[in-house]
């Protein structure tokens, strides 16, 4: 506290903000909000932004909760129809089905397209989880549960939480962040018992062999973290690497969800 005679300096109180001297704004937070013909800048500040990331996670939990266990496929979007990469991801949103799994993709063309696509042929939930991009893409039409989103971290929390594990199919710069994230909660343990499977050996090879000639042999990762991730050809075997550790539950009861 300040001494008797002490003048205390002007204070202006906005929530949990305090603001002192120059800082202090004219009006009150309830002027400002019915003013309509005030700046709109504010639409574009950070706490307006933060207002909309927590509506895109209520938003994607809402329409996720009750899914029962599903994998999600990654891939290029740039995969042609008709292209032996776009049909094995038909045959293997197919597969996982038939094991009683949803299929989770991007919402996008190309490979997303085709596992959602498969899903749906085969009679069960195609989840497209959709980005706001500059080049619009839109969700694909075989997708049954859609939610776009602006932010990609809040999207690739929705792809972990709500998915058992990850087929990587052959894909660009997005897959592979994807694949990433996925293999570096793994390490730390963030999340357990997540099994990641890469499909297409060709295509995956020289970035394993890198990682093993390279990443693991100058100690930037430990030889088990190769351990992590498998490899195949076969549509079969990937659906059983991808499935082995999980089992499709039955769906989970909103009241019952726990974060």
């Amino acid at each position: 506290m300040g001494s008797p005679g002490e003048a205390r300096p002007e204070e202006q109180r906005l929530g949990p903000v305090v603001r002192r001297r120059d800082q202090i704004q004219p009006g009150t937070t309830d002027q400002r909000l019915l003013d309509t013909e005030g700046d709109s800048q504010w639409v574009h500040t950070d706490p307006w932004r933060v207002m909309r990331i927590q509506s895109e996670f209520v938003e994607g939990f809402g329409a996720l909760a009750e899914l029962p266990s599903a994998i999600s496929v990654f891939g290029s979007a740039r995969t042609a129809p008709g292209t032996p990469g776009y049909d094995a991801a038909v045959r293997i949103g197919r597969a996982l089905v038939d094991a009683g799994f949803a299929v989770i993709t991007g919402g996008g063309p190309g490979a997303m397209e085709a596992a959602n696509r498969g899903a749906r042929e085969a009679g069960g939930i195609s989840v497209g989880l959709g980005i706001e991009l500059p080049f619009e893409q839109g969700l694909n039409p075989h997708v049954d549960i859609g939610v776009n989103f602006r932010y990609f971290f809040v999207r690739k929390t929705m792809f972990v939480k709500y998915a058992q594990g990850f087929v990587v199919m052959p894909g660009g710069f997005g897959t592979l962040d994807e694949l990433f994230e996925a293999l570096t909660l793994v390490q730390t343990g963030k999340v357990t018992r997540f099994p990641v499977v890469l499909f297409g050996s060709a295509y995956w090879s020289g970035l394993v062999d890198w990682l093993r000639g390279t990443v693991v042999a100058e100690g930037k990762a430990s030889a088990r973290d190769l351990l992590l991730f498998h490899v195949t050809d076969d549509v079969d075997e990937a659906v059983a690497l991808v499935t082995k550790e999980t089992g499709p539950p039955p769906p989970i009861p909103f009241e019952g969800y726990e974060a």
